[in-house]
């Protein structure tokens, strides 16, 4: 199943670039690839090929977590097709935790059920650093002693890393000489590890076995990998900054033979994405031009019509002025380029030239789908936008495509409750009570208290739209697509269900415009599901007449914002609006103050959204365009 990326505008021209100037500034040499699933196929196709060409036995080693599973289902697949036996494969994990819970919260587990369990592997040749019960201090030492011997000198170690460098248990300030042993998890650890544990930070292990990065250093040959936006910052640190002890990772630079396997998202931030025009030749289009310019001002502190052509030639950017002419006319064009962005009319402005606006003017009023994958992300990420869409009249629908029902606390359940019963609208809450009580670590929660937390979250969805006006009775659609609703944290595969629901819907309103999210940090990964969902639904309803006329915008989420060079639509927020919009998210009560699964980022998400917005109006502002309150800004994918 294909991953979303957006499309490319420009950039580095890689073909006949050697690869020594292609890596020009990596310390380990990124392999980019347009998603994971590709990455993943290579990376099997590798170890397939080491595996048939090793005589005796081949050496695996593997890291638990999510990343590896499509690499998992790549060797699944081709061992189904008999391109591969694993009967002379030994595979060595580098973590679990101390001592091991249950198979369903363990480290391993998708080691196993995605791989172990579906080929023809040999049980004793399976090793995984696992004690499952307590012991003294000298028998665990022993058995982290054999278990390193054992696991010295692979052939292959295939690795994730956490967002901040961590690579198995090895957190900052792990020693680079360090062999497998015993650790204790730090809080911040714990808690990213909480969400295998229903969310309970209680019942979370407090330590764990770990392959020592010494260890992993002696393996023959070393692959990292990292998938996604949420990436990009450790990807860019492991790759191009110099070794620190803050992110483990990073010692790995001095290995021989290592390649960092990423996709399109979490290489954002190399350099050869960044500023590729310090690499090599380029692709000028006039986004990609625009990226530059914008690069360009934030180097040089300086708005665009005051850069200088010294600025542009100390800066790598002669190419640029080569094959594009006087730096003056560049500036002027991208001046124009993104102040034509900036509109207070996301629908389109009726009786107006919209030339060189980002919306036409007709038709108008427009119909409107916002596709919101939890019920609080339309609020959240484009309330603004949202706001303005409905008091400027047009027929705007918003979709929560999921119920978000996981994400409520039970006490805020018990709350809820106690209001009814002294409402008097009957006394249900020892009944409700008895049901948190029955939660048992690890499982789904129980289907009644999962049907009263989406509704809680479908109430707060309504009271947030009503609150500027939308009729929350007939423009408010709750989809409830099936993939979410496994009572855990771990989704389901996105089906044809998932989609035949979205496809109703969008024949129904028929929109002239419809917003999705386009944050591909989402830490749960629920944004991508969704918005690949309405793509997959678009892509079945090509021929349909009403899709002539409608555009689709990205938006960004509460993780990461849209850089200026892809901006195709920017909407300012007078104070007014963002106080509105701040009301707004705060109608979503059960997700203030105490957000079961905020991310890493501790502050609430009204908070996170405003910081945002004002930050790209200080952007707009210091390259010379008018200046706003906040600024929310928005992605055309077509």
């Amino acid at each position: 199943m294909k991953k979303f990326s957006l499309p490319k505008d420009g950039g580095l021209i890689e073909a006949g670039l050697p690869n020594g100037i292609k890596h020009t500034y990596e310390r380990i040499p990124a392999h980019i690839f347009e998603d994971e699933v590709d990455a993943s196929n290579r990376i099997a196709e590798k170890i397939i090929e080491a595996i048939n060409t090793t005589p005796g036995t081949y050496r695996l080693g593997l890291s638990t977590g999510s990343s590896p599973v499509y690499i998992y289902r790549e060797l699944v697949k081709r061992h189904k097709a008999g391109d591969v036996s694993f009967k002379n494969v030994e595979i060595y994990s580098i973590d679990e935790y101390y001592p091991a819970p249950a198979d369903t919260q363990s480290r391993n587990r998708r080691l196993y059920e995605e791989l172990v369990a579906n080929i023809d592997i040999k049980p004793e040749n399976v090793h995984v650093p696992k004690l499952t019960e307590i012991h003294d201090s000298a028998y665990v030492s022993e058995f982290c002693s054999e278990y390193d011997r054992k696991a010295t000198g692979l052939d292959l170690l295939v690795m994730g890393t956490g967002e901040s460098g961590q690579i198995g248990f090895n957190e900052a300030g792990a020693s680079e000489q360090s062999r497998t042993r015993t650790v204790l998890l730090s809080y911040g650890s714990r808690k990213r590890q909480a969400k295998n544990f229903a969310g309970n930070l209680d019942i979370t292990p407090r330590s764990a076995i770990a392959m020592g990065i010494s260890t992993m250093m002696s393996a023959k040959k070393i692959m990292l990998i990292g998938w996604g936006e949420d990436k990009a910052q450790v990807v860019k640190r492991i790759t191009e900054d110099a070794a620190d002890s803050s992110c483990p990772a990073s010692f790995l630079q001095k290995h021989g033979d290592i390649s960092f396997y990423t996709d399109e998202n979490s290489a954002s931030l190399l350099t050869r994405n960044v500023a590729p025009w310090l690499v090599g030749p380029c692709e000028w289009t006039p986004k990609f031009i625009r990226k530059a310019v914008v690069w360009l001002c934030e180097q040089v502190h300086k708005p665009i019509l005051k850069l200088t052509q010294k600025d542009y030639l100390t800066n790598g950017l002669g190419e640029l002025l080569e094959r594009c002419g006087s730096y003056d006319q560049i500036n002027i064009k991208v001046f124009n380029d993104l102040q034509h962005t900036i509109s207070g009319w996301p629908g389109g402005k009726p009786d107006a030239d919209d030339s060189t606006r980002p919306v036409p003017s007709t038709p108008f009023p427009k119909k409107v789908i916002i596709f919101s994958p939890h019920p609080d992300d339309d609020v959240i990420s484009m309330g603004g936008t949202f706001i303005r869409l409905v008091e400027q009249g047009h027929d705007v629908h918003v979709a929560y495509e999921t119920s978000g029902n996981v994400a409520v606390h039970d006490d805020v359940v018990l709350q809820h409750m106690d209001a009814a019963r002294e409402l008097g609208f009957g006394d249900r809450f020892d009944e409700v009570k008895e049901i948190i009580a029955s939660k048992r670590p690890g499982e789904p929660e129980p289907r009644a208290l999962l049907n009263l937390k989406g509704a809680i979250r479908r109430a707060e969805a309504k009271s947030a739209v009503r609150s500027f006006g939308l009729n929350d009775q007939t423009n408010t659609h709750f989809l409830n697509l099936p993939f979410y609703e496994t009572g855990g944290i771990k989704k389901g595969e996105r089906t044809q269900a998932d989609i035949d629901i979205i496809i109703a819907l969008l024949q129904k309103v028929q929109p002239h415009q419809i917003y999705l999210a386009g944050d591909l940090a989402d830490p749960h990964g629920t944004h991508r599901v969704c918005t690949e969902a309405v793509l997959e639904a678009l892509n079945q309803l090509k021929g349909e007449k009403w899709l002539e006329e409608c555009h689709v915008w990205l938006y960004r989420g509460a993780w990461m914002e849209w850089e200026l060079g892809k901006v195709d639509m920017a909407v300012p927020l007078s104070p007014d609006e963002v106080i509105k919009k701040r009301h707004a998210i705060y109608r979503h009560l059960s997700q203030k103050d105490i957000v079961p699964f905020p991310g890493e980022d501790p502050r609430e998400f009204w908070q996170r959204a405003e910081e945002r917005t004002q930050n790209t109006a200080r952007l707009y502002d210091a390259l010379g365009m008018a200046e706003y309150q906040a600024i929310e800004v928005f992605v055309k994918l077509f």
